[in-house]
């Protein structure tokens, strides 16, 4: 018989659905394995259940109930267009009523975001003019330069954040996704705060003149910023947006911390199990997730596809990569939450450099 039928390995293969997400329909009773083993407990599927597998996957991708899909599923099976035909329409309907109502709200949020003076913080670009560790600035932007944004439809955030205030600058940048914090201390600054949006290129350009260990010197002046270090200096135009305010994004609910060994936890993630994450949780780009718990003994494990602990979170494994990277040192701490707030990597010697990752929801 199983020469037959395909596994549920192949079944996830050649169905786009992840083996999990399998065992939930079988679960559920959306899609029943053709025969299980009654030593093993394995599924086994029917060559037919391909095509039922793709399916489902794009039903649940358009939003329709489980209770619809077995309906659907069950009329697919037996030919029955009528049935099939009704309830897609019926979920259409439900879309198009949602969608209109979505419509209304924003509306009603445009006006609301139109009432007020400020929606966002206003990038202030007060002349300003202050002093900072060429070594400082540098470790900065190198904590933060991996989440600047990329989509041109966000132009606002096509860039890192210079926020000059009192005796500190903070670097930041953000893609919605992830967020990163870097802060460095500064002198001869004391007029009021300075915001300046730099562009990803301009900040590019300031990091490479960042190699040696004295100071550098920044200056905003309007719209220009510029750096000079040594004898050589960077110059561009400020992007002319608003920038949200990332003081109010990175207010986290306390969470369980757990120290990682960097070199050991990258090479978890690295050779660790994936799966596969919902598109849209991401910007539409397709991604894999790393699925991370703290257990017993307070360390961090990569869980195997499998492991359906409700405590666990998940992310995209890249942006994890990259956050681990950026972080600098052999170990940083890896603060979680619960499975739908943010995960923060930060440093074990400061509380004020520190990246933040969105959880992406898991597949089901």
């Amino acid at each position: 018989m199983e020469d037959e039928l395909l596994s549920i390995g192949e079944m996830a293969r050649d169905s786009g659905l992840n083996v999990s997400a399998l065992r939930f329909y079988d679960g559920a009773g959306v899609l029943v394995p053709a025969w299980v083993d009654p030593a093993s407990g394995y599924r086994w599927y029917g060559p037919e259940q391909v095509d039922e597998a793709r399916l489902l996957a794009r039903l649940r991708r358009a939003g329709m109930p489980l209770a619809d899909i077995r309906l659907v599923l069950a009329g697919w099976s037996s030919a029955d267009a009528d049935l099939v035909r009704t309830l897609l329409q019926a979920h259409l309907r439900r879309l198009e009523v949602r969608l209109g109502d979505a419509r209304g709200e924003f509306s009603t949020v445009r006006a609301l975001l139109e009432s007020r003076e400020n929606p966002m913080t206003t990038t202030r670009t007060h002349a300003a003019r202050t002093a900072v560790a060429a070594s400082e600035l540098a470790a900065a932007l190198d904590a933060v330069r991996f989440a600047a944004n990329t989509d041109t439809e966000l132009p606002m955030l096509g860039g890192v954040l210079f926020d000059i205030e009192g005796d500190t600058i903070h670097a930041v940048a953000t893609d919605r996704y992830r967020m990163a914090v870097a802060q460095a201390g500064t002198s001869g600054h004391g007029g009021p705060r300075a915001q300046v949006i730099v562009p990803s290129p301009l900040a590019d350009a300031m990091r490479a003149l960042l190699t040696g260990d004295g100071s550098a010197r920044i200056s905003v002046d309007g719209g220009r910023v510029a750096l000079e270090a040594g004898d050589r200096e960077v110059a561009g135009q400020c992007l002319d947006h608003d920038y949200p305010d990332y003081r109010r994004l990175v207010q986290l609910p306390a969470g369980t911390r757990a120290l990682v060994d960097v070199a050991d936890f990258r090479a978890a993630v690295e050779s660790g199990p994936t799966r596969p994450g919902e598109t849209r949780e991401q910007g539409g780009v397709p991604c894999e997730l790393s699925v991370l718990k703290v257990t017993g003994d307070g360390t961090v494990a990569v869980c195997d596809d499998g492991d359906d602990d409700h405590g666990a979170i998940a992310v995209n494994r890249e942006f994890l990569l990259d956050a681990l990277a950026a972080g600098g040192g052999d170990r940083l701490i890896l603060e979680f939450g619960t499975p739908t707030a943010p995960m923060a990597i930060r440093r074990p010697d400061t509380e004020h450099t520190f990246s933040i990752l969105m959880p992406v929801r898991l597949e089901s």
